[in-house]
Parts: C-alpha cells; structure tokens; sequence
C-alpha cells in the first residue's frame, strides 16, 4: 500500500481551512481516508468563537479515529457520531442553530480486505480507480444542480440553503445530516486505487477543463499529488493575468488538497 496527502491554503496569509488524514489500524488489515472542506464563513461571524480550521481540525480528528476504532459502524454512522462530538465542545459557548455556524464537505473512505466503503456529502470528490484503469467519481452534485442565479443569491451568502431540503447539505452541528451523504461499498477487488479531493484542487477539471477525471487521476498517479495543485495554481495564476475571472469564481486561490491510496 502506497499512501500520498498534499494540502496547501490558498492564501498563506489566512489558515488552511481543509483536514486530510490516513488511518492505518494497528492490525495492519484495511484502512481509512478522511478529507474536509472547511466552508469559509462570510464577514460578520456565524455565532461561534471557534474558526473554521479549529471545526475541521476537530471533526476531522474525530472520524479518523472512529473510521479505524470502529470498523464495523457503517460511515455515517461514524460521521453522525463525530458531529455530535464535535459539537459538544463548543456548544456551550457558541450557537449551533446559526445557519453559518462552522462547517465542511466531507469525504470518507475505508477499505478492508473484503470492501471498499465511502461517503461523499457535498462538493469534495472521491475517485475510484479499477484494476482495469477505469476511473469513477463519486460526487454529491445537489449544490451544482441549484440555478446559478441562485447561487449568487443572498440565500446562498447567508446560508438559508444549507442544510436544507432544496438546497445542499454539509457537516455542522447536527448528527442528522450524516443520513443526507451519499454511501456505498464496492468489492475492495473492484478499486485498485482511490483519490479524495477539495473543491480548490478539482478546479484542474472542473472549472479550467484541463482534462476529465480519469486524466486527473493520471496526473496524480505519474506525476503525484502536489504536481496537481502547482498546475491548478499556475491556471489560476494565468486567468487572473488575463483579466478573464474565469466563470467568476469566488477566489483567485482555493485551499487545495488531494489524498492518494494505492491499494
């Protein structure tokens, strides 16, 4: 087994608002991969003394854990339970019911020598890779189905959408959206290899349309994780130079993360 983890802010002056992790049980048989996407909150807080980094760092520290301590507890089970968690470290200071309150997308992935388990819940991507070079991504795509001029809405801004029946669900303070992921498991046969990745580093394909996932998954596997965000950078960096603002995005630099396991 082959693991590879790259994550880089994309503003050195502001914290990295991702968490990646490996876990690797003692036992030596299976394993798990945990990768959250802070959401960066807009100007005026959210009702909580904490920053997104303390949020994902905590969440994130919780499923690693439970993802290897509890192997038999199916995903979001696992995730409901570090929700819970990680709520109540912070609930007695800060309001949990404030629709921006910290929070994060959400990938899972646990193999054992039987299966390969995952959970996706909102914008971050699993790639799955088939012996036979076959490339699958796994994607929650209810925030892209939303109309984009509703995204740009103050529904949006303000996070009335969120976690919410329609619009888009992410990890915050309540255990129930855990249910919302999407999950599954396929025979650990069928994967040869698997990818998670934050939004800020599938911009590779998905905003500046370098190439599709399978290509994405190519460069990550010849040329490594950190190869994928210094080309994401330098597209960024040519856009802006360019003056185009490509398909207006948010911000010129994302955090950028990509965890590889070779299996």
């Amino acid at each position: 087994m082959r693991t590879e983890l790259v994550s880089e802010a994309g503003d050195r002056a502001r914290p990295n608002e991702d968490f990646a992790s490996v876990g690797l049980p003692a036992s030596g048989q299976g394993g798990s991969l945990v990768l959250l996407d802070g959401v960066t909150p807009p100007p005026g807080g959210a009702g909580c003394l904490h920053s997104v980094p303390w949020f994902t760092a905590r969440l994130g520290g919780a499923l690693t854990e439970l993802t290897v301590s509890l192997p038999d507890v199916p995903l979001a089970e696992a995730l409901a339970l570090a929700i819970a968690r990680t709520a109540g470290a912070h609930a007695e200071t800060c309001d949990l019911s404030h629709p921006r309150t910290p929070q994060a997308t959400v990938v899972l992935a646990r193999w054992s020598p039987r299966s390969v388990e995952y959970l996706v819940l909102c914008d971050a991507t699993l790639l799955l890779a088939a012996p036979d070079g076959t490339v699958t991504p796994v994607r929650d795509d209810r925030l892209a189905r939303l109309p984009p001029a509703l995204l740009r809405s103050a529904e949006v801004v303000d996070g009335t959408l969120r976690n919410k029946e329609g619009g888009f669900f992410t990890a915050a303070a309540d255990p129930a959206v855990a249910a919302r992921a999407l999950t599954a498991s396929v025979p650990r046969a069928e994967v040869r290899s698997l990818a998670a990745l934050s939004d800020g580093a599938t911009r590779w394909a998905e905003l500046f349309r370098e190439g599709d996932w399978t290509d994405l998954f190519t460069l990550v596997r010849e040329e490594g994780a950190r190869a994928l965000v210094e080309r994401v950078r330098a597209l960024e960096r040519a856009d802006d130079d360019a003056g185009r603002a490509l398909l207006g995005r948010a911000k010129t630099h994302d955090d950028a993360t990509v965890v590889c396991v070779e299996l």
